[in-house]
């Protein structure tokens, strides 16, 4: 059933990249899983949406494998930075909504069947569309059309939840060189994101420059693949948003 489940949104993705690439933006179109990755979708999602109905919940990270590799609740089957994660999020009650290989439309496909029904929580941390810049079982997509699918995840929140508050993250950089071309695009993806500042509800937040030294390299260790994050590059993450969460998990005034 899982296989089936997984090939059925591989032939739905495929078709749409195949038959309408010029006329339609793949990542505004929900879509489960069709990526081979090194655990269940499926059953994934499942322990989300079971998590979110067994605990309270203020927070939640969206996002792709990045994310997914933090570690947290529900407990993956791989991760590098739990430690970090008990320390910084554990008493906040946050769930970790990261999914490998997920691009902007898994996302949303989540978000839309069952991970955020019945919560309201204070704040959701957003990084995600690093997987749409390359192409694989799906075509990839274009700057405009990535930008195009992280709003609509962002909207999308806001639409379930209205007191959420979102967190929006800048794309890290990917690659060890610096004149990797996958850089240029996540500047410029970056550059329009930023404009997202300041909207109903959405904080814009670039913490990529905090993984790399004065040449664009990453520091050492802390991202062995120049993609993926070690316990070393959670703890950069963790410790550069936090002055922006604490003012964001604050009470919100009272309505007048």
């Amino acid at each position: 059933m899982t296989r089936l489940f997984l090939t059925l949104g591989c032939i739905l993705s495929l078709t749409v990249s195949i038959h309408a690439e010029d006329q339609t933006n793949t990542a505004v179109i929900p879509a489960p899983a069709c990526e081979k990755d090194f655990y269940n979708w499926p059953e994934r999602h499942a322990a989300v949406c079971e998590t979110i109905r067994q605990k309270p919940v203020e927070m939640v990270f969206i996002g792709d494998s990045i994310t997914h590799l933090w570690g947290g609740d529900p407990k993956p089957n791989r991760q590098s930075g739990d430690r970090v994660w008990q320390e910084f999020y554990a008493h906040r009650q946050a769930v970790n909504m990261g999914f490998g290989w997920d691009r902007t439309q898994q996302a949303l496909w989540r978000l839309q069947n069952g991970e955020m029904e019945g919560i309201t929580p204070r704040v959701a941390v957003v990084l995600i569309g690093t997987n749409n810049l390359v192409g694989h079982a799906v075509r990839e997509n274009t700057n405009t059309e990535i930008v195009a699918g992280i709003t609509a995840v962002c909207h999308t929140i806001r639409q379930k939840s209205p007191q959420t508050r979102v967190l929006l993250l800048g794309l890290l950089s990917r690659g060890a060189d610096p004149a990797n071309p996958h850089r240029r695009r996540i500047r410029e993806i970056n550059s329009e994101l930023a404009r997202l500042d300041g909207q109903t509800g959405v904080t814009y937040l670039d913490i990529g420059p905090r993984f790399l030294d004065a040449d664009g390299k990453f520091l050492t260790g802390v991202a062995p693949d120049h993609l993926h994050l070690s316990e070393a590059g959670y703890r950069i993450w963790a410790e550069a948003m936090e002055p922006t969460l604490i003012k964001l998990l604050e009470p919100q005034p009272a309505a007048q």
